[in-house]
C-alpha cells in the first residue's frame, strides 16, 4: 500500500469515527417489529474475515445504530433527533404504506437530505409496491419525489430474483435475507457477490445443521416414546423331563406373573399352545419378575425370571403321580388283607407286605395311567389306575 493510499485510509477511518451511529433507522409506529429487527441483524452481523482485513474494519463493523424506542422517547423532529440525525453516518428508511403516510418519517429524510448526506440514504421495503401511484400500497414517501432524489434500487424481502435448488429454507427467508445483504453491501460500499455467496452458504449450511439436529432429536424422541411403550410377552412351556407318550397330556396350567403388587394370571391349555399377557409397563422389561405355575402331574414352579417379549418355562413331570404305586390286594370273604403274596405290576414283580399292601415304583419312561395287574392268586380286577394311594384296592376272588 503506497503512503499516499494509507494516509488516506487514516484519514477516512478518522471520518467515520466522527459519528456516533453507523446508522439512524428511520421507521412508523407499526413497523417497530421490522425496526427492531432490522437493528439486530446489522449490529450482529459478522462480516467476512477477508474483507475485514481488507478494509480495516471490525467482525461487527455496522455497530451502533441508532433505534427510538432504544434510545429516545416521544415524537416529533425535536432538537434531540436532530442531534441523532447529525451524528448518524447513514439514514436506513423502512418503507411501507405505513412509513409512506408518516409524516415524521418524511421529516426525518428530508432534514438527512437537507444535512447535504443524501447519498447515504438507504432505503428498505418491508411491505407495499415501490412508485405503485396508490396509496394504499405505495412505499415510498412522498418526499422522497418532492426532494428529487435519485431513482431508488431498495432492497425488498419480497422481491424474488432468483429461483433456489432446495435448500430446506423457505424462499421467503432466503429473500428476507437477501435483502439484508443488499443493504449491508449498500452501507459498506462493497460488492454484493463478495458477501452474498458466502452468506447463502452459511445459511444452507445452518439449514443443513438445523435440519439434521431436528431429525436427530426426533429420532431421539421417537426412540424414547417407542422405548417406553407398554408391551406383551408371550408364554410357552418346554417339557424338561422324559417324554413319556403314555402318560396324559399338559392340560390347564395356570401361570401368574407377579410384577410389584400386580399379578397377571392366564390358564395354558396344552404345551402347544401359547398364552399373551398385555399391556406390561415397560420398566419390567428385561428386570427379574416372580413367575408361579401349577399344572396337574407335573412339578410345580415358582421361580424368578428376567421378564423378556417371549418367556419360555420349563417343566418336568412329576414322577410320583404315575409312579408311586401303592394299594391294598383284598381278600373281600375274609374280609382281610391277603399278606406275603406276589404281585406283578405291568412285569414289574413285587410282594404284599404282611397286611396285604404293595408299595412300588415305576421309573418314568416306563410310567402309564393304566397298569396290568396278575397276582398268585385270582383276582376280581386286572387293572390300576393311576394315580392311587393306600385307600385304593385289588380284590381276590
Amino acid at each position: 500500500m503506497s503512503i499516499f493510499a494509507a494516509l488516506l485510509t487514516r484519514r477516512t477511518t478518522h471520518m467515520e469515527k466522527q459519528y456516533k451511529y453507523f446508522a439512524f433507522i428511520s421507521y412508523n409506529s407499526r413497523d417497530t417489529e421490522w425496526g427492531k429487527r432490522l437493528q439486530r441483524k446489522l449490529e450482529h452481523y459478522r462480516m467476512p474475515a477477508t474483507l475485514c482485513h481488507e478494509h480495516d474494519w471490525e467482525r461487527k463493523p455496522i455497530n451502533p445504530v441508532f433505534f427510538a424506542p432504544t434510545d429516545i422517547q416521544g415524537g416529533g423532529l425535536s432538537a434531540e433527533l436532530q442531534g441523532r440525525l447529525q451524528v448518524s453516518k447513514n439514514l436506513i428508511v423502512i418503507c411501507s404504506p405505513n412509513s409512506a403516510k408518516s409524516e415524521w418519517v418524511g421529516k426525518e429524510i428530508a432534514y438527512f437530505h437537507q444535512l447535504g448526506r443524501t447519498n447515504e440514504i438507504h432505503f428498505f421495503i418491508v411491505d407495499g409496491v415501490p412508485n405503485s401511484g396508490n396509496e394504499d400500497t405505495e412505499c415510498f414517501n412522498p418526499i422522497v419525489k418532492q426532494l428529487g432524489l435519485p431513482e431508488i434500487l431498495a432492497p425488498n424481502i419480497h422481491e424474488q430474483t432468483q429461483t433456489y435448488p432446495f435448500t430446506a429454507i423457505p424462499w421467503a427467508r432466503m429473500n428476507r435475507e437477501r435483502a439484508y445483504v443488499q443493504l449491508i453491501t449498500k452501507l459498506l460500499g462493497v460488492e454484493f457477490d463478495s458477501i452474498w455467496k458466502r452468506h447463502k452458504r452459511l445459511l444452507i449450511q445452518q439449514a443443513a445443521a438445523w435440519t439434521i439436529g431436528i431429525i436427530v432429536v426426533l429420532a431421539a424422541l421417537l426412540g424414547v416414546w417407542m422405548g417406553n411403550q407398554p408391551f406383551d410377552t408371550k408364554v410357552s412351556l418346554n417339557e424338561q423331563s422324559v417324554h413319556n407318550s403314555q402318560l396324559p397330556p399338559l392340560h390347564d396350567a395356570i401361570v401368574t406373573l407377579t410384577l410389584d403388587n400386580e399379578s397377571k394370571t392366564d390358564t395354558i391349555l396344552s404345551m402347544d399352545e401359547r398364552i399373551v399377557f398385555r399391556n406390561i409397563p415397560h420398566r419390567f422389561l428385561d428386570k427379574e419378575v416372580r413367575v408361579h405355575l401349577e399344572a396337574p402331574d407335573f412339578l410345580p414352579v415358582d421361580t424368578t425370571m428376567l421378564l423378556t417379549k417371549e418367556l419360555s418355562i420349563d417343566i418336568y413331570r412329576n414322577p410320583d403321580v404315575y409312579g408311586d404305586i401303592h394299594f391294598l390286594l383284598w381278600n373281600p370273604e375274609k374280609e382281610l388283607g391277603v399278606g406275603n403274596t406276589k404281585v406283578i405290576v405291568d412285569g414289574h414283580p413285587t410282594t404284599t407286605d404282611a397286611e396285604g399292601y404293595v408299595r412300588l415304583t415305576i421309573p418314568l419312561a416306563e410310567q402309564k395311567a393304566v397298569y396290568p395287574v396278575s397276582a398268585a392268586v385270582p383276582l376280581e380286577d386286572d387293572s390300576l389306575h393311576l394315580p392311587c394311594g393306600p385307600n385304593d384296592i385289588i380284590q381276590t376272588k
